[in-house]
């Protein structure tokens, strides 16, 4: 259903069951799923993939091209996934060559005033809280939660099942399962809360916290941590992703706490 007050451009591809409420503006190559709303006054611009039961609420802009100057005019995308939710004036831009899409996955939640960069990948039920800002090639695993006025450096990589504090700056990757708060941006324990809501054991549960032991609270540095942890934790899906995320950390995970740096 589209009202008469908005515009969509005879190109762009709608399922009979998207619902486009008034003064919406709808680009050429866009696609949209069945059942999705478009809340009034929203802009969806070309390049646009937007999956099925999204709801996307008034004032946001969705597929603008990039805030990068290296961007020249190349024919990119943004891929957001089924039943994801887009708050009021949230913006998320195009990717550039570097990866030629910014990505959202499914059942996502990015709040009112967010920004989602170009290049960036987001992973399934991830929240971004209001007015995250999210730079260029940003990646985010799955079930984490970026909480409000966030500031997260281009190129970071966020861990699956974390939580970041409001008002963080993340200029470091920050690995699964953990909690992340303070200034400089610092360990400050394991999302246990998370981790127990989403089915994990309390066996699984104290595994993650006796490795992250090794890594911010015994005063090894991060080889050594890895050493022992690959040394004598049994293999398992959380052992191995903690060890994986640390071996492709491009940037360096961040810190442990520490009252001397943190004054």
């Amino acid at each position: 259903m589209t009202q008469p007050l908005a515009y969509v451009h005879p190109q762009a591809k709608l399922a009979n069951t998207v619902v486009i409420e008034p003064f919406v503006n709808i680009e050429k190559n866009v696609e949209i799923g069945e059942g999705t709303w478009i809340g009034s006054h929203v802009t969806i611009m070309e390049g646009a993939r937007i999956g099925k039961n999204c709801r996307i609420f008034p004032g946001a802009v969705i597929a603008a091209i990039p805030q990068d100057l290296k961007f020249n005019g190349e024919e990119t995308i943004v891929k957001i996934g089924n039943n994801t939710t887009i708050r009021e004036f949230a913006t998320i831009n195009r990717g550039t060559k570097a990866n030629y899409e910014t990505v959202i996955g499914e059942n996502c939640l990015v709040m009112a005033y967010a920004h989602v960069a170009h290049d960036c990948i987001i992973g399934n039920n991830v929240i971004i809280a209001n007015a995250a800002n999210l730079a260029g090639h940003i990646e985010i695993d799955n079930w984490a939660i970026v909480g409000g006025l966030v500031a997260v450096h281009q190129f970071v990589h966020i861990g699956c099942h974390t939580l970041i504090s409001g008002g963080a700056l993340v200029r470091k990757d920050v690995p699964p399962y953990v909690k992340a708060a303070r200034e400089p941006l610092s360990y400050v324990g394991v999302n246990s809360i998370g981790l127990r809501r989403r089915g994990f054991t309390q066996a699984q549960i104290n595994e993650i916290q006796d490795i992250y032991r090794f890594v911010y609270i015994k005063g090894k540095n991060v080889s050594q941590a890895v050493s022992i942890i690959e040394a004598d934790f049994h293999v398992s899906p959380e052992r191995d992703e903690i060890l994986s995320f640390i071996a492709r950390s491009s940037r360096g995970i961040m810190k442990g706490f520490s009252r001397n740096a943190n004054g």
